[in-house]
């Protein structure tokens, strides 16, 4: 019997063979946490060491100042405070303070992830780093701090589904809208504790922020992994921030022709629409034309799942087309993913056309993922967003969310309701 990716990336660091369902330790490649918790594993691995003791390796530990950076509270600054003081006593230099953006999206810029990496973090969408490969896992911080004391962690093996994804995006449509399709047709309970391997012409072709697309949602179908292997100008973008080792690792941890699957799915995606997440949960999913019309109070998109800069692009094409105006009386906030990303789009001047329509252009945070951002909804609004997550309240007592793609999004700005990109980019 082959091997799946994920059995693969645990043989590497379990030094042993291992088998579906098998619970191992493995060795911990990059364990990482961001401010929120952070402050808490660090106070939480003094008390469990004697006299403040050192981490295993502090070159393998990462901090990421993403949730609510700026602090916007004093409570906030204090937690701030304790990491940055923790890391400066343990030398830990992986320090992305508030001036860099999401962790897993900062860390790829890096260069420190790399394909069969086994990755630990305190946000529970650590496994987007699936997108090149890399096993990542959000756990809590006992076990951030455990394996701060001698780099290892305990892992059940997990079998896997493979989905295979085939065929050309219509114009208008893109990996967002399959994502919803998936989470619709698997619900919330439909990758219990699997891994699910993404293959297909179509994921072939797929850029790099549409393989984050893909995986960081994994964790809304209760599934533990989502992986893509990594090739083409994806790996050429990777191995020129990681090393040329990547390639080596590629080789190393593709599937066996003979693998076992407890199940394969198909997709062709030349017959998709575009498609929502509608209150209040990510699998309560339909076609847009059939909630089009729905009054719309705020338009959001970015997060560590749209944040990228081809999201904002799509967006950015959809409101050119709209004649860059946006409905009187809507709220629209876009928050780049990263520094970076925020820079290439300031290069192209995006940003001041995002200004000039009234859009509000933050710096690069989760932003809008839970209430404790800025532009956290008011009781009764209706809002739109590209986030991960549209649980009731979830940004905001009484309010409701629908998920969509940043090309429906804008396309909702553009009209004030809940709007068919097609009728602006197919024009």
């Amino acid at each position: 019997m082959g091997k799946t990716m994920v059995m693969k990336i645990m043989e590497r660091a379990a030094h042993k063979e291992v088998h579906a369902g098998e619970r191992v330790w493995c060795d911990i490649d990059r364990s990482t946490a961001r401010d929120f918790g952070g402050a808490n594993c660090a106070l939480q691995f003094d008390e469990i060491t004697e006299n403040r003791g050192r981490v295993w390796n502090p070159d393998k530990i990462a901090f990421t100042f993403d949730l609510q950076a700026p602090s916007h509270s004093e409570k906030v600054a204090n937690n701030q405070k304790i990491i940055r003081e923790f890391a400066k006593r343990q030398g830990i230099t992986r320090v992305y303070d508030i001036n860099h953006g999401i962790g897993q999206h900062v860390m790829l810029e890096d260069g420190i992830v790399k394909p069969g990496d086994v990755i630990l973090g305190t946000d529970s969408h650590m496994n987007l780093l699936g997108a090149v490969a890399a096993f990542a896992t959000g756990v809590g911080n006992t076990d951030i701090a455990a394996s701060w004391l001698n780099g290892t962690n305990w892992f059940r093996v997990p079998e896997t589904m493979k989905i295979e994804i085939n065929g050309e995006f219509p114009r208008g449509v893109s990996m967002r809208d399959l994502l919803t399709k998936i989470v619709g047709d698997l619900g919330a309970g439909g990758l219990d504790f699997l891994a699910a391997e993404f293959c297909g012409d179509a994921i072939e072709r797929s850029t790099l922020a549409e393989r984050i697309t893909l995986c960081s949602m994994v964790t809304e179908m209760s599934g533990k992994i989502g992986l893509i292997l990594p090739n083409g100008p994806v790996l050429e973008w990777l191995a020129d921030r990681a090393g040329g080792e990547v390639r080596e690792r590629v080789a190393a941890i593709k599937p066996d022709d003979d693998a076992p699957y407890i199940s394969v799915l198909k997709y062709d995606v030349s017959k998709l629409e575009p498609m929502a997440s509608c209150p209040d949960a990510p699998d309560n999913v339909k076609p847009v034309r059939e909630i089009a019309g729905v009054k719309i109070d705020q338009v959001h998109i970015g997060s560590c799942t749209n944040g990228r800069y081809e999201d904002i692009a799509a967006a950015y094409d959809v409101l050119e087309r709209g004649g860059f105006r946006t409905a009187p009386g809507v709220r629209v906030i876009i928050t780049p993913a990263t520094t970076e990303v925020m820079k290439r789009c300031a290069r192209e001047g995006m940003i001041e056309k995002f200004l000039d329509a009234g859009i509000v252009f933050t710096n690069p945070t989760c932003s809008l993922c839970t209430a404790e951002h800025y532009g956290a909804l008011p009781g009764g609004d209706v809002g739109c967003s590209t986030t991960n997550r549209n649980f009731i309240g979830k940004v905001g007592k009484g309010s409701h969310t629908y998920l969509l793609s940043p090309m429906t999004a804008m396309a909702t700005a553009v009209r004030g309701v809940i709007t068919d990109p097609r009728e602006i980019v197919c024009k």
